[in-house]
């Protein structure tokens, strides 16, 4: 670093090594300059510049009256703000060098801001936070934000940057928080983010990332990785930290099974691989998985489950969205068996045979340590035989049950579960399998 605040330190150090008489008269003049200096202007010269470049290089119009950027006047020092109306948000200073202080946080309004990243040298050693969400910048992320070493947290959410990410981002060593959703980003995450060992949120979604997804089981803190609304179109990574508590690649074009390691990632409360072409079975793992509470991967084209040893009995599971697959086969009956599942969606899959009874009774009779049904949807199959006799007793408002679009002898529209769609018809379910009665 080359600005009076990180020289001062030095001269100071230097100056009780020497005795004043010893001392030259250039020596003393710098000294008396820097001391001045910091005198004159509490917050570090070099990050006032920053600063300056940072709401110079903002299209003008887009720093509407009353919003912070509206407030940064440099004829005053942004440590002057109090009791004023200059500098009254937008960034945070604190003493971290003897006698000056350092930019240790820039956070924008959503006010809409736009221009460009890259005309900003972001020579803010010290800065640790950097949000600018939900506003309107473009153009690329720069290598030059690598300069921000002791940066903890990044948010660039939510506006219009394009490019491909720079290698150097890898580098912000101690990054825990690192936001790029709702940009147009694109290309593959660089290999780098391998080395961001304290990161613990990483949001890439709403992009338009592709590629292989690089091998990140060095991040052995990151608990949350949401990665959808791209075009990742390799299988689901197995690569993967053991410490994920949330997993979400929704909507994305991911193909093949499912890694036969996904139930080694032992803290997974949330996994979403919604929207996607994957196929296969529905592993057994995730039925009877520690600590996994909500699944959902519809929209696939996966064709059957597997069962768990367990039956269902151990399972952790809340909430299960299976529906619009290939799923086929009877409606698995360990399913009714989970004890704190309250939301099972089987809709528009190629199920056939009856309800099974221990669906019925979870939705209908409540029972003491067990979950009841508060949401089960099975339309849109090829299920036949009577309506189980609990539903019949079932009244609307006292659970979300969808029976439409299936090959039910008998739905009336008299039950709330029967609206909303007529049963498949005769000729239709006869077609699909002889043995519908």
């Amino acid at each position: 670093m080359s600005s009076r605040c990180s020289l001062l330190p030095s001269v100071l150090k230097m100056s009780k090594r020497n005795s004043i008489a010893n001392l030259s008269l250039p020596f003393i003049f710098t000294f008396l300059e820097l001391l001045l200096g910091v005198v004159d202007s509490r917050t570090c010269p070099g990050d006032i510049r920053v600063l300056k470049d940072l709401k110079n290089g903002l299209d003008s119009k887009s720093v509407a009256p009353g919003s912070c950027l509206s407030s940064w006047d440099f004829s005053f020092d942004p440590r002057d703000h109090i009791f004023s109306d200059k500098f009254t948000c937008g960034l945070r200073c604190d003493r971290v060098v003897s006698g000056s202080f350092r930019v240790t946080e820039i956070t924008f309004d959503p006010v809409g801001y736009s221009g460009s990243l890259s005309s900003v040298s972001w020579d803010l050693p010290y800065l640790q936070t950097l949000d600018i969400s939900d506003n309107a910048f473009s153009g690329s992320v720069p290598d030059s934000l690598a300069k921000l070493t002791r940066l903890r947290r990044l948010s660039l959410s939510k506006n219009s940057l394009s490019g491909k990410l720079p290698v150097s981002l890898g580098s912000l060593s101690h990054l825990e928080e690192l936001y790029l959703d709702g940009n147009h980003l694109q290309g593959p995450l660089p290999s780098s983010f391998n080395s961001l060992v304290n990161l613990k949120r990483l949001e890439i979604q709403e992009n338009n990332f592709s590629g292989e997804f690089p091998d990140l089981r060095s991040l052995k803190d990151l608990y949350i990785l949401d990665a959808s609304d791209n075009q990742f179109s390799e299988q689901v990574p197995s690569a993967l930290p053991m410490s994920l508590v949330e997993l979400s690649m929704r909507n994305n074009d991911l193909k093949g099974n499912l890694p036969d390691n996904v139930g080694d990632l032992e803290y997974l409360q949330v996994l979403d691989l919604s929207h996607n072409q994957l196929s296969g079975p529905i592993l057994s793992v995730l039925f009877d998985h520690p600590s996994l509470q909500q699944l959902t991967l519809s929209y696939n084209n996966f064709t059957f489950l597997q069962t768990p040893g367990t039956m269902g009995f151990t399972s952790k599971l809340i909430a299960l969205d299976l529906s619009n697959n290939d799923l086929r086969g009877l409606l698995p009956a360990f399913l009714g068996s989970m004890p704190k599942l309250s939301a099972l969606s089987l809709e528009h899959n190629m199920f056939t045979g009856m309800i099974p009874t221990q669906y019925a009774l979870k939705a209908a009779v409540p029972r003491a340590h067990t979950s009841s049904f508060e949401r089960l949807l099975l339309g849109g199959n090829y299920l036949f035989g009577p309506i189980p006799s609990p539903l019949m007793g079932l009244k609307p408002g006292s659970a979300n049950v969808s029976l439409v679009d299936n090959c039910l002898c008998r739905c009336p529209d008299t039950f709330f579960f029967c609206q909303g769609g007529d049963q498949k018809s005769l000729v239709v379910c006869k077609s699909f399998g002889p043995s519908i009665p």
